[in-house]
């Protein structure tokens, strides 16, 4: 899941691009390592960060109006506006706008049931980079043909239509603009909302979501972002990845995901120190903010699950249990990614790590010793 909280017209494409399978060429996949941080902050929160240890920022999140994807806040207009001027700090910097994320893809189902819709959206987005000069878009719809937000429409059809809008996305908008998508890092998205073999070869890369495996809606704990899969939890990063290779996705189209949050758990017995354990969701808890959330809640313990790769802290006093992302099970990612050879690793969300000694220094050291013990 992705959270996130001068208008000017909406933009229209003077001459539209007809639709033909025939102009559809497979995208070949980049082949450096690529360090993609979604961002949901505003213009004066971005310059904090050394932007020039990512390869690329998706501006989070852009919406439908009608069937255009559309700017219409004086606010992103400014934000977007900024990250492209960043490219002066780091000139191969790209900056892609994302549409949809958790909650704000409320019609999608229905506006991409038609081909003239899928159409309208696909010029709309191109005018939009054009306007922006920005370098492509990322399609954040959560979820194609299962179940995300309650009430949110959702059809058998919308895996074909999906299909049906990245192939028109590529034709209108040519190999100059990036194409990626995030994709639930779980099961039932993973087998039943994409055709992974048509839409594979029309993008830049995939961005799974390999957090919120253990979310808001969960009865036990567990991890929420694990690496590896454990007797008890079968959905992590590893298993993600592993179910696409066995469908022939390119490993370097492949991004896996990190979260720069973890998530509170309440009423948790304390057998083994909170984890599996029944539970309901408490609240989350950004990065930066963990020493303040830890100064006052002094009674966590801190864990190491060696099987799952990943950290996690339980309370005793106030049976409360927390998973989340730090340095270690990060660098740890990160290298599983260099190792395996995939496009990259992302994460949700830049405006939550500290400036400096953070979670994307984590990164940056994890890929920069690994490129020195390459070249030695």
């Amino acid at each position: 899941m992705h959270y996130s909280f001068i208008r000017f017209s909406t933009i229209f494409v003077l001459a539209g691009l007809l639709f033909t399978s025939a102009t559809i060429k497979s995208h070949p996949p980049k082949n450096n390592f690529t360090v993609i941080a979604y961002y949901a902050g505003s213009t004066k929160d971005i310059d904090q960060y050394p932007i020039e240890k990512l390869t690329h920022i998706i501006f989070s999140f852009l919406h439908l109006k009608g069937n255009k994807f559309t700017v219409d806040k004086k606010e992103d207009t400014l934000t977007i506006q900024h990250l492209v001027a960043l490219k002066k700090r780091n000139p191969n910097l790209k900056i892609q706008l994302s549409l949809g994320g958790w909650g704000g893809c409320e019609t999608c189902s229905q506006v991409f049931s038609t081909p003239a819709a899928r159409q309208e959206f696909a010029e709309s987005v191109k005018a939009v980079m054009i306007y922006f000069k920005t370098d492509g878009i990322d399609l954040d719809w959560e979820y194609p043909a299962i179940e995300g937000v309650p009430g949110h429409q959702y059809l058998p059809a919308d895996k074909d239509n999906f299909t049906d809008l990245v192939q028109r996305l590529r034709t209108t908008m040519g190999n100059k603009y990036e194409i990626s998508f995030a994709a639930g890092g779980f099961t039932t998205y993973l087998e039943q909302s994409i055709d992974w073999k048509k839409v594979m070869p029309l993008v830049d890369r995939v961005n799974l979501m390999t957090y919120d495996l253990t979310n808001g809606y969960s009865t036990t704990t567990g991890h929420h972002t694990p690496l590896y899969s454990t007797s008890v939890q079968k959905e992590s990063t590893d298993n993600a990845v592993k179910y696409l290779e066995a469908l022939g996705v390119p490993k370097n189209k492949l991004v896996i995901g990190a979260a720069f949050y973890g998530r509170i758990f309440e009423n948790v017995a304390p057998e083994n120190n909170g984890l599996n354990q029944s539970t309901k969701f408490k609240h989350g808890v950004d990065y930066k903010g963990l020493p303040e959330f830890l100064a006052k809640n002094k009674n966590f313990h801190s864990f190491w699950d060696s099987t799952a790769q990943s950290p996690y802290m339980y309370d005793a006093t106030q049976k409360l249990f927390f998973t989340y992302d730090d340095p270690r099970s990060i660098q740890i990612k990160t290298k599983y990614a260099l190792d395996k050879k995939l496009n990259g690793i992302m994460f949700w969300e830049l405006n939550n790590d500290v400036p400096t000694g953070g979670l994307l220094d984590a990164i940056d050291k994890t890929v920069k010793q690994y490129s020195l013990t390459k070249t030695k």
